[in-house]
């Protein structure tokens, strides 16, 4: 692992820690020395990540996330690549919901950020008794999408209308 990607790991663990996280829990977890982590500390905070050294650990109080919806519509095969084109870019599929006319949104949470979850989303859609929602409205469906950045988000967009899955 190149610094680069070792620093998104920092700021990673920090994001999904409920509180501060040690040097010291950080270093082993990436199998680096503390000074690595200091050092790499001080980069994170010259690349303007407001990061706090407190007597617990380092808390990054700057780790903004950006949320984007999407307004698709695919057939049910293609749930997997659906799911893994937004995973790949390294973002979160927060829910789907459909705009149903007599019921109005109907909305459930996912919380998709891996293959491995895509994986066992779509094995669970298939060993099911249930259908996916969108099959309520004919494939039109929507997902709110977490990204590190706006232009992953681009990304994705990019992607997914070039898969044909993006509604216009």
């Amino acid at each position: 692992m190149d610094g680069k990607q070792r620093r998104q790991e920092i700021l990673k663990c920090m994001k999904n820690s409920d509180g501060p996280v040690s040097g010291e829990t950080l270093a082993k977890a990436l199998g680096v020395s503390r000074q690595v982590i200091v050092q790499d500390i001080a980069l994170l905070r010259a690349a303007d990540y407001d990061i706090l050294a407190t007597n617990r650990g380092y808390l990054c109080t700057s780790l903004t996330e950006y949320s984007r919806v999407f307004h698709v519509n695919h057939k049910n095969e293609d749930i997997l690549e659906e799911l893994n084109i937004i995973v790949d870019f390294g973002a979160t599929v927060v829910d789907v919901f459909v705009e149903h006319e007599p019921y109005g949104e109907l909305r459930a949470p996912l919380d998709i950020h891996t293959r491995r979850q895509v994986l066992e989303f779509v094995g669970n859609i298939n060993n099911g008794n249930s259908s996916p929602l969108m099959t309520i409205t004919c494939g039109d469906h929507y997902h709110t999408v977490k990204a590190d950045s706006e232009v992953t988000l681009n990304e994705i967009e990019t992607e997914l209308h070039k898969h044909g899955f993006l509604k216009t």
